[in-house]
């Protein structure tokens, strides 16, 4: 008999009798002959090239080269859908046919923003855990406000440096992917990050990668004295060449023809009325007709920031020889595509600007995805690709429509809390900080006029539900405590509460309201899908199995997931769960 017809009929035959009885005493050794001779033949069978189901991995041990993780900043899940017949064959839609695509993926957690966004991608952890809880945020003991990625004890490498300045991982808690895998291979293994924000270079970068940020002052890529005292040459011969000067003058128009917008919000509902000018088409230039910082700042707002990035990317896997490790093992490229999250607090995802702009970065991305097929491979690449966080439309859209929508006044909210709790309490400023979406109290002079802690945070959190926007609240009692709802809400925001660095109240807008200090745009943060729902896909042919999924997927599996395919140790505050549906 063929060996895979006696694989096949053993293996047939024993799963039917494994369904109506054990074996029995008697039987037991034949059987375990015959199971131990088939499985010898199934090994065999598996190692004979010519009867090999799958294109052999050349990275050694069946792990690729390179893994890119690409993170579009401020990208909805329902704009790729959208727009997805308008894209062309080799960006987002290669990535959609080509990769395992989650429709049902989410940044699970109650405050999505752009840091604790991209915190998650490559830690698989929630801000409970790896401490970066917002932007910004308050802390508790000296009541000052700290950037995410602020380091006063690093500077940028040639170029200005302030204070809040994004430098370092200082405040990241827990390790990374590519922190497991330079541990794993004796730091052999290559990390470098590019973003046109610090926060996102950085929070993807880890403790041992290396990040590049966007320079708005200069339009150079700069790291920081953290990771090195001084770039290397491949950085220097790349600055020198001024790429981020071939974008003066030019001008930002549609990409394709006026119909294509015609289901777009019009101009009118997302422009803000004090700026007119801005609208198509958009021009880069400055007033001393020559490139410097007035137009070096404007490039965010355009689809030349994310061009720069991937450009950057490109110098570094030259510089870097990035895919192609002399020790064997795996590097990995994290470029984090900022332009998009610009353009859709300036104008909405609904708008035309925000529609052009994301057709352009499928053509980036397409231009990408050729280059690192021929100089590293596809077939030796795994890419990823997600979001920080999605977006919800401008207000006057949604009220446009029919929705309940507003900005909400975060200082004005304080003030009257703190006039309610003075008339029911008897002393004034009890709640001493507002830091979106939290509120510190003052227990110190809540302890000192002998009040008690819990009966302050409740009367506040009561009082703050009947504010306008405001559909919920919490306390730091209920956060410790975990009294939380058992519902999806109570969830993610106890997932995004972390007792060290919170606040002591934290508040949940109704849906489509948000806390702002602008008069026109819109901004994110919420729990609700349109802010937590975001793309989530996984490519790489000898890995994952293409198409879409429906099941529901977060952005914290996909550290597990690598870590599991890499075989290296999951981060330390991981959570999440291995994708197994999408792997080979």
């Amino acid at each position: 008999m063929p060996i895979r017809i006696l694989v096949g009929f053993f293996i047939n035959q024993n799963e039917k009798q494994t369904m109506k009885t054990k074996l029995s005493a008697s039987a037991y050794p034949a059987r375990r002959l015959l199971l131990l001779s088939c499985l010898a033949a199934s090994t065999l069978l598996h190692t004979l090239p010519s009867l090999a189901a799958e294109k052999p991995v050349t990275g050694k041990a069946g792990q690729p080269k390179l893994l890119v993780v690409l993170v579009v900043d401020g990208l909805p899940q329902e704009q790729v859908v959208r727009y997805r017949d308008q894209f062309g064959q080799g960006g987002f839609r290669r990535l959609l046919d080509q990769g395992a695509w989650f429709s049902d993926a989410h940044q699970a957690h109650g405050i999505t923003v752009t840091a604790v966004g991209h915190s998650a991608v490559l830690t698989g952890a929630y801000p409970y855990q790896h401490g970066i809880i917002g932007n910004n945020w308050i802390d508790p003991v000296t009541l000052k406000s700290v950037y995410c990625t602020e380091d006063t004890t690093n500077t940028y490498i040639g170029e200005e440096t302030k204070a809040s300045d994004g430098t370092s991982p200082a405040n990241l808690r827990v390790s990374t992917l590519g922190d497991e895998l330079r541990y794993a291979t004796g730091e052999r293994s290559k990390v470098v990050t590019v973003s046109g924000k610090d926060r996102g270079a950085i929070l993807l970068a880890g403790k041992m990668g290396t990040a590049y940020m966007y320079m708005g002052k200069t339009g150079n890529f700069a790291s920081s004295t953290y990771y090195m005292k001084s770039h290397p040459q491949w950085v220097q011969q790349y600055l020198a060449g001024k790429p981020q000067d071939r974008f003066y003058g030019k001008e930002w128009r549609p990409l394709l023809a006026d119909s294509a917008y015609a289901g777009d919000a019009s101009d009118e509902l997302v422009i803000n009325p004090k700026e007119p000018e801005k609208r198509f088409p958009f021009s880069y230039t400055s007033k001393s007709g020559k490139p410097d910082s007035e137009y070096y700042e404007k490039l965010p707002l355009s689809p030349y920031l994310d061009e720069l990035t991937l450009d950057f990317a490109r110098a570094a896997v030259e510089g870097e020889k990035l895919g192609q490790n002399p020790a064997g093992v795996p590097d990995v490229l994290g470029v984090s595509l900022s332009s998009h999250d610009y353009v859709n607090h300036k104008f909405g995802p609904e708008s035309r600007m925000s529609h052009d702009h994301l057709q352009r970065l499928d053509r980036l991305l397409s231009n990408f995805l050729n280059y690192l097929d021929k100089r590293v491979g596809l077939d030796n690449t795994m890419v990823v690709l997600t979001a920080d966080h999605g977006f919800p439309n401008v207000p006057e859209f949604s009220q446009s429509i029919k929705r309940d929508a507003q900005r909400l006044d975060g200082k004005k909210m304080l003030e009257n809390l703190n006039k309610y709790l003075s008339d029911k309490f008897g002393q004034a400023e009890l709640a001493s900080k507002w830091s979106n979406p939290h509120i510190l109290l003052n227990y110190a002079l809540i302890d000192q006029k002998g009040l008690k802690r819990q009966e302050v945070e409740l009367a506040a959190a009561k009082f703050l539900q009947t504010e306008p926007g405001i559909a919920d609240s919490f306390t730091r009692t209920q956060f410790e405590n975990g009294q939380l709802p058992r519902t999806r809400l109570g969830t993610l925001v106890q997932r995004a509460w972390n007792k060290q660095r919170s606040g002591d109240v934290m508040v949940v807008t109704k849906p489509y309201s948000y806390f702002s200090t602008e008069a026109h745009g819109t901004s994110h943060g919420s729990p609700y899908t349109y802010d937590t729902n975001v793309p989530l896909v996984m490519m790489g042919k000898p890995w994952f199995k293409p198409g879409a999924y429906g099941q529901y997927a977060e952005v914290m599996d996909i550290a597990p997931t690598l870590s599991h395919l890499l075989r290296v140790r999951p981060p330390s505050g991981s959570e999440g769960r291995v994708l197994t549906e999408i792997l080979r």
